[in-house]
């Protein structure tokens, strides 16, 4: 999506306007879905969309060949999600869309109402991997 140097975008409805084909079809999805399964505070952050709710819950990257749906505490909502795939040393998991993909809209919403929940009852994930 965006090459390095290039200006991030000032809101995440600018990042969606950037977009074109599938990924903004995609994103799109998942905002839907997400906005409408939380109390978040949804920012540009880290050059991507990244919802808040008591520290970073999830995010949303279009990347040249595909979207990533990632959460910070991801690995415990695996069993809502299969297809979530660790990424680093702590509780990261990220799902992968690429061309063609769907977006489940029930699945996604419930992915990240999970994660906000876990965020109320854990606390901040940062603070988590500032421990460590």
């Amino acid at each position: 999506m965006m090459k390095k140097g290039e200006p991030v975008a000032a809101n995440p409805d600018a990042y969606v306007r950037r977009l074109r084909g599938w990924k903004k079809d995609v994103v799109t999805e998942l905002r839907a879905a997400v906005t409408g399964a939380a109390a978040f505070e949804e920012t540009i952050k880290w050059g991507h969309i990244v919802y808040a709710s008591n520290g970073p819950v999830l995010l949303i990257r279009a990347e040249d060949e595909r979207v990533l749906f990632g959460f910070w505490r991801g690995k415990r909502l695996r069993e809502i999600e299969p297809r979530l795939k660790a990424s680093g040393k702590y509780e990261l998991a990220n799902q992968v869309f690429v061309k063609g993909d769907e977006v489940d809209a029930a699945i996604a919403a419930k992915l990240a109402k999970e994660a906000a929940a876990l965020n109320r009852k854990l606390g901040n994930p940062q603070d988590d991997a500032k421990k460590k």
